[in-house]
C-alpha cells in the first residue's frame, strides 16, 4: 500500500509542478524541446527494436 501512495503522491507534484512551469514562456518552451527530444529518442530505440527483430526474424532456424 506504500508504494501505491508514493506513486500518487508523486503524480500529483509532478503535476502541481507542470502546471507552474506551463505558466511562463520559457517553461513552456522547456517543455517543448523535452517533448521533442524525448519522441527522437523513442522514435531511435523503436528503429533499433524493430531493425533487430527484423534480422532476428531473417535468421534461418537452427532447431530445422
Amino acid at each position: 500500500m506504500k508504494p501505491v501512495f508514493f506513486v500518487a503522491v508523486g503524480v500529483v507534484i509532478g503535476a502541481l509542478v507542470a502546471s507552474r512551469v506551463t505558466a511562463t514562456t520559457g517553461g513552456r518552451r522547456f517543455l517543448v524541446e523535452l517533448d521533442t527530444r524525448t519522441k527522437a529518442f523513442r522514435s531511435a530505440i523503436l528503429d533499433g527494436y524493430r531493425s533487430r527483430e527484423a534480422e532476428l526474424r531473417a535468421r534461418p532456424d537452427p532447431d530445422a
